[in-house]
């Protein structure tokens, strides 16, 4: 019996070198085990808490569909969809609404996050708040158990998102009887937190990331500025302590680390280290940028691709929402 995955991406930034290793590359790992069905979509609801500009808004969501088209995903082999093309994902995120309690929304990490800066600036808690941004994690409850998944690959920090999904599908299940599966998280424990440019974790937030497709001479200039120790070249560096180290081994071959490890064991100038990171970067992303570049030039393509995985997703959350809202007791 297989299980089935799911992971999606918010369209609110270029897809940078943390979401590819954090979310897109093992995601696409899994979809390639044995036992595993693979359910992948562009978060674009989820993309409006933050973007209100449509032209940026269309750009970016194409963006997200391009990129994991072009790092090999195969819509033949899975189900790859845009959120907005299945409606019965919205209406049972407002029938988990129902059964959410607004202490268990205080309490999710990004909420609480601007609650904590509000407080620090001396501004109302709730400055810069919208109800879309507070209610996030029901639409991500509702995006997870729509297609009974068992399994959800997640950076760190977002773990509480799919323990708050197994506490409203709980609820549910307590008064209507078992209807949703409890979904299982999955943690890519090496890369769980990817330094940034300042060593800081790479986020769009902190403005440190560096975007996937980056054109060559921009990704050297942007592979330059990661912070380093002031060690000099000769001296021996710990590969386990170097985000430089750690960005490499993700587009290396076995080989390649092995030797790099040893250089750094035996002393390697940073220099050096970031040539050889943009080297290993630059020739596996060439054929993904090119494809990348195509497929934006072509959002007709896009929106096929994406159409008949809706359809295929469709099948799944039509007859679903209709026994849900029989069990609540809608006539359906």
């Amino acid at each position: 019996m297989s299980k089935t995955i799911l992971t999606g991406i918010k369209p609110t930034g270029l897809i940078h070198l943390g979401n590819y290793i954090g979310a897109i590359k093992p995601a696409l790992e899994l979809a390639k085990i044995e036992g595993y069905k693979a359910a992948y979509f562009v978060a674009d609801y989820h993309g409006l808490t933050k973007i209100h500009n449509a032209e940026e808004f269309r750009h970016l969501s194409y963006g997200i569909a391009a990129t994991w088209l072009a790092l090999g995903l195969d819509p033949e082999k899975l189900t790859f969809y845009r959120q907005s093309d299945v409606p019965e994902i919205f209406e049972l995120n407002w029938i988990l609404s129902c059964f959410t309690s607004k202490g268990l929304m205080n309490r999710a990490h990004a909420y609480k996050a601007i609650v904590d800066s509000n407080k620090k600036l001396e501004k109302d808690i709730d400055f810069g708040v919208n109800m879309g941004l507070f209610n996030y994690p029901i639409l991500m409850a509702a995006d997870i158990l729509m297609f009974k998944t068992e399994v959800v690959p997640v950076g760190k920090d977002q773990v509480q998102h799919v323990e708050i999904t197994r506490d409203i599908a709980e609820s549910f299940n307590n008064i209507y009887g078992e209807t949703f599966l409890l979904p299982e998280y999955k943690i890519q424990a090496e890369t769980a937190v990817l330094p940034g440019l300042d060593g800081r974790k790479m986020s769009k937030s902190y403005h440190n990331t560096i975007p996937l497709f980056e054109e060559p001479k921009k990704l050297q200039k942007l592979i330059n500025k990661i912070i380093t120790d002031s060690l000099p070249p000769e001296a021996p560096k710990d590969p386990d302590t170097s985000p430089i180290f750690m960005l490499y081994k993700e587009f290396a071959s076995n080989t390649e680390v092995e030797k790099m490890k040893e250089q750094y064991l035996q002393g390697i100038g940073w220099g050096d280290a970031k040539k050889e990171l943009f080297n290993v970067m630059n020739s596996f992303i060439e054929e993904p940028r090119e494809k990348y570049h195509e497929l934006m030039s072509s959002p007709d393509k896009i929106d096929t691709i994406l159409r008949e995985g809706a359809e295929k997703a469709r099948a799944i959350s039509s007859p679903f929402l209709k026994e849900i809202k029989r069990k609540i007791g809608f006539n359906v």
